[in-house]
């Protein structure tokens, strides 16, 4: 047992997102939290000044929260039907919403009852927004209108009638109180200012338009609308910069990060993308449990908020730094220390002696080296094992196939231990670089415990699921081998026949060598 040899640790290539810079921003983030709502999360804001609350609307209600409550902190409900939208002002002191029934309200946070409303709109307000200067709000509904109001006096200002579907919407410039921009179901997306009473820009994003981004600077816009995300520059007319396709649904909302360098995408496909403003390459994804309405950043991208059309929102806080140990730290050999003594030159007259260094045995080596094979396979089935290091699981089922003995270890096991073996199976069956190991080990499970299906409910759950993985898993290799074999045939229609060499006699004697095509 002296020369016992400990078992192979085979090393699979991971086959994933490189990690990068954007991958480590964008990945710390805590667990998220998930706060249920009354109806699909239409809207998410998030105010401009400290301490940063958040309004949603949903259904017939819109809540504010605070940026680490769970629960509201106040809740604004006075709407005759559904609220479709809100805004903070650059100040975060007035709010202002949209409804169904065409209102358009404003609302101040330290009251409840509205402090001004605008009515003018026939149907459904769905945009709303604070102009540059504050004092102007701009809305577009579903009577195909864009109208600018005037809070002061509560009156209509501007009516715009361009476009020719429901306005879905909008946005104002940051920078001058006379621009902003709209999107409508008529596939366009239109400039106003309101010094000229029209439209100044107008661009054809080929499919309705679910929401519009204005870049800080003014100069860039973006535009969402079927599985699009279109880049156009304003300086040059609205000019198409880029367009972008890696969504698999429509594309129903659009934000840009705090630096302004990271443009997010979320789609009714689960999915929030995150591009890079500079190449308009995605840097980042993230994945969610339903499809997604809307979603918002805080200040320095502390806090990302999700709504979804199960009424769930999803908030993720960024992970604070580790604090510092305010405690002296204990003082340290000098590196000199450790590297004393390393480049000594052996002498003529100096004996060298080697002391080899002791080799320490993984527990689950020690249970192979006794013959335990079912407690070296349960020790590599504990949750810190098969969740950090899958591998190691994977390269000792393999040594025990290699032994004959892993259905010896599989056998007569319990509930709770089959359970662990089939966790594990079903969460890493589907992986390419797992598959050959785990389908034969799958098996083998198969076929020791299908007598006794029947006796625990969880257990055949969990069998059935697993035998339904193992047949799909076959079935993609044999579909697999059948596409190699048509490649292969294909490849070898392309080769270029080989010429050969033949040696024959020419009429004067002599031998000329020839080449032939084969």
């Amino acid at each position: 047992m002296a020369g016992y040899k400990p078992a192979a640790i085979q090393t699979y290539p991971v086959l994933g997102e490189k990690i990068t810079q954007d991958t480590l921003y964008w990945n710390n983030y805590k667990t998220p939290v998930q706060i249920k709502e009354f109806g699909a999360v239409s809207k998410v804001d998030f105010s401009p000044q400290p301490p940063y609350n958040y309004a949603v609307t949903a259904s017939s209600r819109i809540h504010i929260y605070g940026r680490y409550s769970q629960e509201p902190i106040k809740t604004f409900s006075r709407f005759k039907d559904t609220a479709y939208c809100a805004t903070f002002r650059q100040d975060g002191r007035l709010l202002v919403a949209g409804s169904e029934d065409g209102g358009v309200q404003l609302f101040d946070i330290s009251g409840r009852a509205p402090l001004r409303q605008f009515e003018g709109h026939t149907k459904a307000v769905h945009t709303v927004d604070f102009t540059a200067d504050k004092y102007h709000v701009v809305s577009g509904a579903d009577d195909y209108t864009v109208k600018l109001w005037d809070i002061p006096n509560s009156k209509e200002i501007l009516t715009f009638r361009e476009h020719s579907d429901y306005v879905r919407c909008g946005c104002a410039s940051k920078l001058n109180p006379d621009l902003f921009v709209t999107g409508s179901y008529d596939h366009t997306v239109k400039m106003f200012d309101t010094r000229t009473n029209k439209s100044v820009i107008s661009v054809e994003h080929g499919q309705p338009v679910e929401s519009v981004l204005l870049f800080p600077s003014g100069g860039l816009l973006a535009s969402a609308g079927g599985r699009y995300v279109k880049i156009w520059d304003m300086l040059k007319g609205g000019q198409l910069l880029v367009s972008l396709k890696n969504h698999h649904k429509t594309v129903t909302c659009l934000y840009l990060s705090s630096s302004g360098q990271r443009l997010l995408s979320g789609s009714l496909d689960r999915k929030v993308k995150v591009y890079s403003t500079t190449s308009y390459k995605v840097v980042h994804s993230f994945d969610y449990a339903a499809s997604i309405l809307s979603l918002a950043l805080a200040h320095e991208d502390e806090t990302i908020v999700v709504g979804m059309t199960n009424g769930i929102l999803s908030v993720k806080h960024r992970k604070s730094e580790a604090k510092k140990d305010s405690l002296p730290r204990r003082r340290r050999p000098a590196y000199r220390t450790f590297i004393k003594g390393k480049n000594y030159t052996k002498q003529r007259d100096d004996i060298l002696i080697n002391r080899p260094s002791k080799k320490h045995l993984e527990l689950y080596d020690r249970d192979l080296k006794n013959f335990r094979v079912s407690k070296a396979l349960d020790r590599v089935l504990e949750p810190s094992c098969t969740i950090k290091t899958p591998e190691i699981t994977v390269s000792i089922i393999k040594e025990l196939n290699r032994r004959g003995v892993l259905a010896n270890a599989l056998a007569g096991r319990d509930e709770k231990e089959i359970s662990r073996v089939l966790n594990f199976l079903i969460r890493n069956l589907s992986q390419p670089r797992f598959a050959p190991v785990l389908i034969n080990a799958a098996e083998i499970i198969i076929d020791i415990y299908l007598p006794v299906i029947g006796q625990s409910p969880v257990v055949d759950k969990k069998f059935l699921l697993l035998q339904g993985l193992v047949e799909k898993e076959i079935d993609y290799q044999r579909e697999l081998l059948e596409t190699l074999g048509m490649m292969d045939m294909l490849f070898a229609t392309m080769t270029r026949k080989e010429s050969t060499s033949v040696l024959q006699h020419t009429s004067d004697g002599f031998l000329e060598n020839k080449k032939v095509e084969s």
